[in-house]
């Protein structure tokens, strides 16, 4: 049952390239030519600031390490303007049935909570393919910056850092996923693709801000209040764990916090969904 639905909701989903093209190279095009902007102001100017600051703009440089960008990648990959671009697919993904009133057609076919987990599935996989144009994309800036400053390309990399990409990559995905899964039980509890688009955005900026005054309030970051409050800390926390950032936050506050705020939407939706009455959607 499981399997029909993913199937069905990738086939349609494969019908909408547009919502695929959003969610999934719209940052890396715009970050691969930002960077090429950047690089070659960079260039132009490079020159007369290095020889007012006494270098010679003209010396040996080390070699680019990509293992280094792929880390880079990954760190980024659940970026704000990422957030965005997925919420949008995950909307029209989640509450697109109820827009269209076709959820009367496909729910006598499966079991209700089969036919949000094969969204979920699609969902993931877009996710992943973006992550992973976001990772191409970084590659394709450093081997610019290469060719650009002259500079040669390398590949070092060990066990530990290899561990550090995986898992950056992987709390990126889980960061995506569990964003996404607000817009899901947005959609599910009002049924508006508006309500959908707008809860989780204004929910991630009004955290940010009250997370920008934490300090003010009295409030440390690392404390459970204030990770089991805003996700997008227990993110950034775990990032710092991962990084090995001195003095990171313990680890339990920040997995307790990204793990609730992932089930919890997930659970609630499935349990509204299941009660619905479906007759008119």
């Amino acid at each position: 049952m499981l399997a029909d639905a993913i199937r069905s909701e990738t086939y349609r989903l494969s019908k909408n390239w547009i919502q695929v093209v959003l969610a999934t190279l719209v940052v890396p095009v715009l970050f691969i030519a930002g960077g090429t902007f950047y690089l070659f102001q960079a260039k132009a100017k490079g020159g007369p600031m290095a020889m007012a600051a006494g270098i010679n703009p003209n010396m040996p440089s080390t070699p680019i390490n990509l293992m280094e960008a792929l880390t880079f990648g990954a760190d980024k990959g659940a970026n704000g303007l990422v957030l965005i671009f997925m919420l949008v697919a995950a909307a029209t993904l989640y509450v697109g049935d109820y827009r269209w009133e076709t959820w009367r057609l496909i729910s006598a076919r499966n079991s209700r909570p089969s036919l949000l987990l094969g969204k979920i599935a699609v969902m993931k996989a877009l996710a992943f393919a973006g992550l992973i144009a976001f990772l191409i994309a970084t590659v394709i800036f450093n081997v610019m910056k290469a060719g650009v400053f002259g500079r040669g390309l390398t590949f070092s990399t060990d066990v530990s850092a290899l561990g550090e990409f995986a898992l950056l990559w992987v709390l990126s995905w889980v960061r995506i996923v569990q964003f996404t899964l607000i817009a899901l039980l947005t959609g599910v509890l009002t049924r508006s693709l508006m309500a959908a688009l707008f809860v989780p955005w204004a929910l991630g900026f009004a955290q940010s801000l009250f997370g920008s005054v934490l300090p003010i309030i009295g409030w440390d970051p690392a404390s459970w209040k204030a990770q089991l409050l805003l996700p997008g800390l227990a993110y950034d926390t775990l990032k710092a764990i991962v990084s090995n950032v001195p003095n990171a936050p313990s680890l339990w506050p920040s997995l307790v916090s990204l793990a609730l705020w992932t089930l919890v939407p997930l659970i609630a939706s499935i349990v509204w969904f299941n009660r619905q009455d479906l007759s008119k959607e």
